[in-house]
């Protein structure tokens, strides 16, 4: 699994990795003047775009990178390490999710806070202060709601990319040769999502629902509701992970 973790790593860093470095050259310089005062108005609103420059080309990098990370489990020559390995299927596609979910986090969360940081330069530290003392201030009453939102928000991360690795192992195998296999694969994804969305349902209780056409969204406001919503996504995350490493370990056309 070891290896894995390494292969993962390479075929993630590809692409990420060059991004990564020069944003993050740039953007701690910026913040490092900044904070020093060094940085004129013009010079620190040029930062300040570039930085949100920034959030969007790591935003495409990463998934660039993802994509890449996939690829390897399914295309060839790649797919063959990957399928040749005298691993437990669920271990290497585990360590391909860890590294996925690893380097997005870190990634993004480096280049928002370097940009909420330049921002805050630009209202000076006294305004920054104030803000932060106000959060502080607030943060009893925030603070478990926030959390709570940023596991939701994880939560859901592994669901949305179980769905696709699901879709695709189907698609490579059991639908693998089927007539217009691209459009099964395709109805299948529909199908699969449509089908997370509505189970929410039973959350109705818990708080107000939002409809976008056949689809729905359940804003809840129970504190009980985040955790029990929390595990339910990886409740549902967990049951696709078994059936694609079951499917992994059938025969794979790749």
């Amino acid at each position: 699994m070891k290896n894995q973790f390494k292969y993962a790593i390479r075929a993630g860093l590809y692409v990420r990795g060059p991004v990564f470095v020069v944003i993050f050259v740039m953007n701690t310089i910026f913040v490092t003047l900044g904070m020093l005062d060094l940085l004129p108005l013009p010079a620190l609103i040029t930062a300040v775009s570039l930085g949100g420059v920034a959030v969007a080309v790591m935003l495409c990098a990463n998934i660039g990178s993802d994509v890449m990370i996939i690829r390897r489990m399914f295309t060839s020559p790649e797919a063959y390490l990957f399928a040749l390995t005298p691993v437990p299927k669920w271990k290497t596609l585990l360590a391909s999710i860890i590294t996925m979910f690893v380097m997005d986090i870190v990634s993004m969360a480096f280049v928002i806070i370097t940009q909420v940081l330049l921002s805050f330069n630009m209202i000076g530290f006294d305004q920054m202060w104030n803000i932060v003392v106000y959060g502080f201030n607030e943060l009893s009453f925030v603070s478990s709601y926030t959390i709570w939102g940023i596991i939701l928000f994880i939560a859901g991360y592994f669901l949305v990319l179980m769905v696709i690795l699901f879709c695709i192992t189907a698609k490579k195998s059991f639908l693998y040769k089927k007539p217009a296999s691209g459009l099964l694969t395709f109805l299948l994804a529909c199908l699969c999502f449509y089908a997370v969305n509505l189970i929410q349902a039973i959350f109705i209780p818990f708080g107000t629902v939002n409809t976008f056409g056949p689809f729905i969204m359940i804003t809840v406001k129970s504190a009980i509701a985040f955790p029990l919503l929390t595990l339910f996504f990886l409740l549902e995350a967990g049951v696709l992970f078994v059936f694609t490493s079951k499917l992994m370990e059938r025969k794979m056309n790749i």
